[in-house]
């Protein structure tokens, strides 16, 4: 295996690409973000979410995605899951967040034209497709169905993140 820092050998493409989502919770409603054209899920809800960038990491990325794609700043209160994504070598890290301020946004149709936090019912009710996998993924944490592994302070590596 050849040494990350070995001059002229190349680490790109990388072994996995790491992707970040959040399920941003404002009281009973969650955040969600319809994908803008020329995006693979065009037309599309999604969480909001996307590929960390060198040096960040994932919780960086996953708060820089929400406010990028949906106008919100979060909090991330705990680690909701890891996900296989369809691509293969691509894992997805999703965090529950809660809204700490700003108001829906999208970032005007770079990766999303529309923001908007959605309640159960009005999930129901919405005539516009939810990308299924977001969707059964914001129904089970609103309906209490998930449970979180929180932040732990006292890890020997802080302020490194650590979930356990």
């Amino acid at each position: 295996m050849a040494d990350r820092e070995t001059p002229g050998v190349s680490t790109w493409p990388p072994k996995m690409v790491v992707c970040v989502g959040t399920v941003v919770l404002q009281g009973e409603r969650a955040l969600f973000v319809r994908q803008a054209e020329g995006h693979s899920l065009a037309g599309q809800w999604s969480i909001p979410w996307g590929i960390v960038d060198p040096q960040e990491s994932p919780e960086e990325a996953a708060l820089r995605e929400t406010r990028e794609e949906g106008g919100i700043t979060a909090q991330i209160d705990g680690l909701l899951g890891i996900q296989n994504l369809r691509q293969r070598g691509w894992l997805g890290i999703i965090f529950l967040c809660h809204h700490v301020e700003g108001a829906p946004a999208s970032d005007g149709g770079i990766e999303t034209d529309r923001a908007a936090y959605f309640s159960l019912a009005e999930m129901d009710s919405f005539d516009e497709p939810f990308e299924p996998w977001c969707e059964w993924l914001v129904r089970r944490a609103l309906a209490g169905e998930c449970r979180t592994i929180p932040f732990e302070r006292d890890n020997p590596y802080c302020p490194r993140g650590a979930f356990f």
